[in-house]
């Protein structure tokens, strides 16, 4: 069977002389991985760029149900970044982004809501006008809705505390030591409010963000079994303090 679909490049690799296979996040059949033969000929009719990572592609495909890996027919730019590629600022909040979805989502199967999250979130990130400091920020909060432990919206006063380990609010300061304090807590409430496209309106010092930044890292690590260190956390920190 052949499909139509929009998809995002989250990982590249060699393999042979001449091919390559990628992980892609489609948009109809969630996270597949493709093998793409001869793109490494000098005459190859695919352009590398478009199997790099954070690529945002429009795909034919050759699809068979449970099978691992399926070729790609046909591949195009559904979205040609214009800043991305020459910032390095935007590109290190991409690549957070991307390993963050990497080590998050397993679906191989239709997730719309979740593929649109992520498309246009990187789309954002590529076309906006204003400081792209707090995109990466807003991108973690929003993907704990979709992978099941969104912070419970209940109703609480303005010196409340978030209870990370709970993923609820409550006017107690928690037994533990896994909660926001009261600065955090502050900021936090503001991005569940917030898109991604008016983030910059929340104004935050470099330590305020570094802070909340470690704190929703502690928060995911709580909630998902075995999820790993991120390796642009740091790389992100040092490049967005400067």
């Amino acid at each position: 069977m052949i499909i139509k679909t929009r998809g995002i490049v989250l990982r590249s690799m060699k393999y042979s002389e001449t091919s390559i296979i990628v992980d892609v996040y489609t948009e109809l059949k969630g996270l597949r991985t493709y093998i793409i033969s001869g793109v490494r000929k000098r005459n190859s009719q695919v352009p590398a760029g478009l199997l790099q990572v954070l690529s945002l592609v429009d795909l034919v495909v050759y699809f068979r149900e449970g099978k691992s890996m399926n070729r790609i027919k046909e591949i195009k730019a559904a979205h040609i970044y214009e800043k991305v590629p020459f910032d390095v600022f935007r590109s290190a909040v991409g690549m957070f982004i991307i390993e963050l979805t990497r080590k998050t989502i397993r679906e191989s199967e239709e997730n719309e809501d979740l593929f649109l999250y992520l498309y246009n979130t990187l789309v954002v990130l590529d076309q906006s006008e204003f400081p792209i400091n707090n995109i990466h920020l807003t991108f973690m909060i929003g993907l704990s809705a979709f992978l099941g432990f969104q912070p419970t919206l209940n109703d609480f006063g303005e010196n409340s505390f978030f209870d990370l380990q709970e993923g609820v609010f409550g006017d107690d300061e928690p037994t533990h030591h896994h909660f926001l304090e009261q600065e955090n807590n502050t900021f936090f409430k503001k991005f569940l409010h917030t898109s991604v496209e008016d983030c910059h309106n929340i104004k935050m010092s470099r330590a305020e963000r570094k802070s909340l930044l470690e704190n929703m890292i502690t928060y995911y690590k709580l909630h998902l079994e075995n999820f790993k260190d991120l390796n642009t956390h740091s790389i992100l920190e040092r490049i967005l303090s400067e």
